[in-house]
């Protein structure tokens, strides 16, 4: 197992549940970045993911994950729409597949396309099975996502069961960037209860209450972004990452 994988499960096992965040490097300077990677980091986040769903220039984002890794010691994380996301400058990349996708190209094509040049890089992978649920959100459409039911969690339970048998180590229920709500709770338990590896949760998580839902229900990780781009570190912000660790040193308590 490499390094930044490791870490995410060991943190994970310790802490009960996880933060990242994650910043656009379209919206995004990399002073910006820097100073609030740094505030992000020393407010409990565990990881900084870089990407989003428009990524055009890989210019621009490698001036994102260089000014990034200068100030934090924690990991950062790739998050790529396209081959335009891959930069050699960070610590690894989420080598996912978009479940339901209705577009080949989103499952398997831009993966064979970009894995050469991440072996070039010589970038960790981390590889992750990525459901988007809202059908309304930017990154359903950049990537021609089937849309899923909301009150229908067991087909969703499917597709994450799937990717665990594909033998993909992670997988990530994405409500999408600006979602008017998180993924419905129902969901993320059914999920929880169906695989064995680790859940991610993100898109639509706007408050310290949202975020513990999330957590309660059955996510290892909680991912945010859009609250990061429109407020900064905000008081709501560092509240958000406290509840999820509170959440998590609880779930850990039961296990005692």
């Amino acid at each position: 197992m490499k390094s930044v994988e490791k870490y995410l499960l060991q943190t994970i096992r310790r802490k009960g549940s996880i933060h990242l965040s994650l910043l656009d490097p379209d919206r995004i300077l990399p002073s910006e970045a820097a100073q609030t990677s740094k505030a992000l980091e020393a407010a409990g986040t565990t990881g900084i993911m870089i990407g989003g769903s428009t990524v055009v220039s890989v210019p621009q984002l490698d001036e994102v994950v260089k000014a990034v890794k200068d100030e934090v010691k924690v990991p950062v994380i790739l998050f790529p729409n396209n081959i335009t996301g891959i930069s050699q400058f960070a610590d690894a990349i989420w080598f996912m597949s978009l479940l339901n996708s209705d577009n080949p190209l989103f499952i398997t094509g831009l993966q064979a396309l970009g894995a050469p040049l991440i072996k070039r890089f010589g970038l960790e992978t981390l590889s992750l099975g990525y459901i988007i649920v809202d059908a309304g959100s930017t990154a359903a459409y950049i990537g021609q996502a089937r849309a899923l039911p909301r009150d229908k969690p067991e087909i969703v339970a499917s597709y994450t069961l799937a990717a665990q048998y594909l033998g993909l180590h992670f997988v990530y229920l994405e409500a999408g960037s600006g979602a008017r709500e998180p993924v419905p709770l129902k969901m993320i338990s059914e999920v929880k209860n169906t695989i064995d590896i680790p859940l991610v949760v993100g898109g639509g998580i706007r408050t310290r209450f949202e975020a513990e839902a999330v957590v309660k229900a059955g996510a290892d990780i909680v991912v945010t972004g859009t609250i990061i781009e429109e407020s900064g570190l905000t008081g709501e912000m560092v509240e958000i990452i406290k509840g999820i660790l509170k959440m998590g040193q609880k779930k850990i308590n039961r296990l005692k």
